[in-house]
């Protein structure tokens, strides 16, 4: 008892500062805290067009960590922390954490300092990790001009760029130094040029790690800042770094991949919705937007935040009815080369349209676990981490993407993991004959989505028919039997104490590492 009362103690201390290759092999489950659970357990009602705080917490998101772990992720990241502008405004209040006014506060809404230790301590007990949503750029106003005594801790109006805003975004110098919002709510632009600023955010940034032991850092409108800003930022983060850039050139957000650990992979996520919003769309878009970014990026697709919802966009399901179609473009981030995200509630079907339709409350959905969706992405979660076990190059190896023999299907091969998807929609009957994907001859595989069988033939190409327009994701069996799993289960094996200690193990600082070591070998709990 005392060696696992010290072993609690530890693990409830210690930040992992996790590094960047320590991210590779995490899947993300994004919230805006204000709309994922609260405190109590209560469900009051939140009209997404009232634009105000509903009530959620971090006490009620870490009363609420089973239900994201069982879902398979093991990361979550949760809106701004610090203090923003409160009460009532043009476009509503700040619910959604990034109107900052004092970046040295809390966002007493979210809850205290206390509270939010305890989400870290919760998520570290369970091997997961914490990420938190950063803003830089700017400060926001209430009106034109801002009461800049209202900002902390810059409270000059010398702090600010002088006041535009941005019109031209060919401008890169008008996207870095004019300011986002417009007269009714600025967003005030920081003069990131200024030593004294640079000095003072990158110290704050280390400080919000280590008080609050975060793991990553999630960045806001990376681009409207001089990319030769972010180095030393991400150096004081001293943690994993991802930056959005809102742009859909791979040309033009490679160029930040170069500055930050890794990027939300907005080029890509264009084609994907444009390849399953319809029937006709272009697959072999979406193969070459990811192509041109395995080559282009500094670490090739390899540790991108893949996406198909987040808080700025509409949700998927908004732009498509046809759930076959929902079902192929959620695989999607999956069953590819970077880091998997999943905005809350696309478990759940949530089918808001544009900000703000798109923040929902998740208690109105009772959080159920028995959803289509829930279990649809269950089941990729476990898929890739099966993958993960069966072939230590899994996530350094770039996906392919081998010919099927047909315009309305899609092969992404990732060895052992092959997915089969299509945008044929729910009357098609899909087929796939793809060979040149590493099987044996003979090889007896598995969809882990329907857990029907297939056999690769003599050479180990796959054929394989589908119904209803739904996509696939094949393993070899053994890699199943290897894992311990059976189909329709797999999600479950990421809550093992076997894997928890393992993964735990390798992201714990040395002397944490060699303590966890020296109790699992003389405890007699069996894991």
């Amino acid at each position: 008892m005392l060696r696992l009362t010290l072993l609690t103690s530890l693990l409830a201390t210690t930040a992992f500062a996790a590094t960047a290759d320590q991210w590779r092999s995490r899947t993300i489950y994004q919230v805006i805290t204000d709309r994922f659970a609260t405190p109590d357990g209560s469900s009051p009602t939140c009209n997404t067009e009232d634009r105000k705080y509903c009530g959620g917490t971090w006490k009620g998101l870490e009363n609420k960590l089973d239900y994201i772990q069982n879902l398979g992720f093991d990361a979550v990241w949760i809106s701004p922390i610090v203090a923003n502008v409160d009460g009532q405004t043009a476009y509503g209040e700040a619910f959604h954490g990034y109107w900052t006014q004092d970046i040295n506060s809390l966002n007493s809404h979210f809850g205290t300092a206390d509270d939010l230790k305890s989400l870290t301590s919760a998520l570290h007990n369970r091997g997961m990790y914490l990420m938190v949503d950063v803003v830089v750029n700017h400060m926001v106003g209430t009106a034109d001009p801002p009461n800049f005594s209202n900002f902390k801790p810059f409270n000059e109006q010398s702090d600010f760029h002088t006041e535009c805003f941005v019109s031209n975004y060919d401008n890169q110098t008008e996207v870095e130094q004019c300011w986002l919002g417009d007269k009714n709510l600025p967003l005030v632009d920081l003069n990131t040029e200024d030593d004294n600023i640079v000095k003072t955010m990158n110290s704050w940034v280390s400080k919000l790690v280590s008080d609050y032991s975060v793991d990553g850092v999630r960045i806001d409108t990376v681009k409207h800042v001089r990319k030769d800003f972010w180095p030393d930022f991400a150096k004081s983060a001293g943690v994993f770094t991802i930056g959005e850039v809102l742009h859909n050139e791979t040309d033009y957000v490679s160029q930040y991949t170069q500055v930050l650990d890794s990027v939300l992979d907005y080029p890509t996520w264009y084609p994907l919705v444009a390849a399953f919003q319809t029937t006709n769309g272009n697959l072999s878009a979406l193969a070459a937007s990811v192509q041109k970014a395995q080559g282009s990026y500094k670490n090739g697709e390899f540790m991108t935040g893949s996406f198909l919802e987040n808080h700025d966009q509409p949700r998927f399901p908004s732009l498509c009815k046809d759930d076959a179609l929902i079902k192929n473009a959620i695989t999607w981030p999956f069953v590819q080369d970077g880091v998997p995200i999943l905005y809350y509630g696309q478990e759940q079907s949530y089918a808001g349209g544009a900000d703000p339709a798109n923040r929902e409350a998740l208690w109105l959905s009772g959080y159920a676990q028995d959803k289509a969706l829930y279990q649809h992405v269950k089941q990729l979660n476990g898929a890739r981490k099966v993958a993960i076990a069966a072939n230590s190059d899994f996530l350094t190896t770039a996906a392919k993407f081998p010919s099927t023999g047909s315009e309305s299907t899609f092969a992404v091969s990732k060895p052992p993991l092959l997915a089969l998807l299509t945008n044929g929609g729910s009357s098609s009957s899909p087929s796939w004959k793809v060979s040149d994907v590493g099987y044996q001859a003979n090889e007896e595989l598995i969809d882990v989505l329907s857990c029907n069988k297939v056999t690769a033939d003599g050479n180990g190409a796959v054929t394989v028919q589908g119904s209803g327009g739904n996509p696939q994701v094949l393993l070899p069996t053994s890699a199943l039997s290897k894992a311990g799993s059976a189909c329709g289960q797999l999600g479950n094996q990421s809550s093992s104490a076997r894997g928890w200690i393992d993964s735990t193990a390798n992201s714990l600082p040395v002397v944490a590492a060699l303590v966890l070591a020296m109790w699992a070998a003389q405890s007699s709990l069996v894991l």
